[in-house]
């Protein structure tokens, strides 16, 4: 078993890029679209993408286990795993709107240990090794440094399947909308979480996601420099299914929006 180091996050940094590079040659051309549950979609291109991850990845990693969100080999109990999303925001990408991910996180033990999130259409590169502090392409990123809810910029998301108002994240939409400057629905979770990393957003929230969404990006956020929890814990599980991020300093004003509703 080798350990986390750099052999491992040069390799997933380049296979992001190829995946990122097979998902651009299906971009606003021909390709076939498949319901999932609620209103989530498949797309040829998500397919591909994880194939050719995951070719890559028994290639060189054979004994490394492998959580995809499409074909969901392997599962988190493992000694190490990578965590794949080949592609989030394929609504997006299937409505030709240009902003989408490739997302790749590895764990050991259960600890996340590096995340890789590639936006392809831009071309930014953001990464990062557990310690070692958070990148876009080859320049530290850190935070913003806003400290009051009032003159933050916040993103969200909503689930697929909403059977009632409490689960459609309308109320908390709602609350925080009146209680900031002003809010985004990017619709790439992995995206949002490395735009607070990065200082483009302050704060993010969302419900109902799956670790392939949140396991990479979050790793982000916490390197450079900010804070992800659960709703109403004060720390972060990557297998829960809601999450908090913030620059740190307007994290407990978010919180405590969504613990009243």
């Amino acid at each position: 078993m080798s350990l986390p180091g750099n052999d491992k996050l040069t390799f997933l940094k380049q296979i992001a890029e190829e995946a990122g590079k097979v998902l651009m040659r299906f971009f606003r051309g021909d390709f076939e679209i498949e319901s999932k549950e609620g209103s989530e979609l498949l797309t040829t291109a998500d397919k591909k993408s994880e194939e050719l991850i995951i070719s890559k990845m028994r290639k060189k990693y054979p004994e490394t286990a492998i959580i995809a969100e499409e074909t969901k080999p392997g599962n988190w109990q493992e000694k190490e795993a990578f965590i794949i999303d080949p592609l989030d925001g394929t609504n997006n990408f299937s409505s030709g709107i240009p902003i989408f991910t490739v997302s790749l996180a590895y764990q050991l033990d259960g600890d996340l240990k590096i995340g890789v999130v590639y936006d392809p259409v831009h071309k930014e590169l953001f990464y990062a090794e557990k310690g070692k502090k958070a990148f876009l392409n080859d320049s530290i990123i850190s935070v913003s440094k806003r400290k009051k809810l009032s003159d933050s910029i916040l993103a969200t998301g909503f689930p697929y399947i909403k059977k009632t108002e409490k689960d459609s994240n309308v109320p908390e939409f709602s609350a925080l909308l009146m209680k900031s400057r002003g809010l985004r629905r990017l619709g790439s979770a992995a995206l949002d979480l490395c735009y607070v990393a990065c200082g483009r957003l302050d704060g993010y929230w969302e419900k109902s996601l799956k670790i392939w969404d949140v396991a990479a990006g979050g790793l982000i956020v916490s390197e450079a420099g900010g804070k992800i929890t659960n709703f109403f814990e004060d720390n972060w599980n990557h297998l829960s299914d809601n999450v908090i991020a913030s620059n740190g300093l307007i994290h407990s004003e978010i919180q405590e929006v969504i613990k009243k509703l």
